[in-house]
């Protein structure tokens, strides 16, 4: 892993267990650091490549007891092949046009937000979240973060991308998408555009967070090889049993 300086000491914290919102009957606990000050993206980097997450203007790990189900994955842009089902989906989604936006709240990407979270996770600590915690999600950020809003040709918003841009790639931080939309795959779609946009970049990962084995929320990220997990010995490719 890169040695990247930072210019001041960074405190880390424990957080007290909770309900695991993945697999049920386990706790989560998380390791997690402020993101703030000069070196804010330097720090955001060396952890990133170390597996941690972002969130808001904090940092984070899983560090649950007795559980590592939870593994960092990233995607090898240069490497990549869409299957058969991909490029299915991306000639069902052909009609779509992704663009670049900042990363700023507005009500029409709150009701879709909304929308989404009632379908796919009604009940959950997200479904709650009002306008201004929506807004502090997407604006609450010390590093460089923009939105991708995928459109219909007549302008109707029908999915949304947070991500963060890194000297090593993109890092999909979290999408939404219109929930009675199926036969589209609009999460599976949100992950291609990245894909395609890093390549454009000439970067050369997209971190996607974690993969969880026995999550079915997860399963998806494991179609997208070649596939990196972090662990022990850093950056390896993930082998899936």
């Amino acid at each position: 892993m890169d040695h990247i300086p930072l210019k001041r000491p960074h405190f880390f914290f424990t957080t007290a267990p909770l309900p695991c919102p993945y697999i049920s009957g386990r706790l989560e606990r998380k390791i997690v650091t402020e993101l703030n000050g000069p070196d804010a993206e330097m720090l955001h980097e060396a952890l990133s490549r170390a597996g941690f997450r972002r969130s808001h203007s904090i940092a984070y790990t899983p560090a649950c007891p007795g559980c590592s189900a939870c593994i960092p994955v990233r995607i090898v842009v240069n490497g990549f092949a869409p299957d058969r089902t991909m490029r299915r989906i991306a000639k069902a989604n052909g009609d779509l046009i992704g663009s670049q936006v900042p990363a700023r709240a507005t009500a029409e990407h709150y009701r879709l937000f909304s929308r989404y979270q009632e379908s796919r996770h009604g009940g959950g600590d997200m479904a709650l979240m009002g306008f201004y915690d929506y807004r502090s999600m997407v604006e609450d950020s010390p590093i460089d973060t923009f939105l991708v809003e995928f459109r219909r040709p007549d302008g109707t918003i029908v999915g949304a991308c947070l991500a963060d841009r890194m000297s090593d790639g993109l890092s999909a931080v979290y999408s939404f998408f219109e929930p009675d939309m199926p036969k589209r795959s609009l999460g599976t779609f949100v992950v291609l555009w990245l894909v395609q946009e890093a390549e454009r970049l000439g970067l050369p990962y997209i971190y996607l967070g974690y993969w969880i084995a026995e999550s079915r929320k997860m399963s998806y990220k494991a179609r997208f090889k070649p596939l990196e997990a972090f662990g022990p010995n850093g950056w390896r490719p993930l082998e899936i049993a």
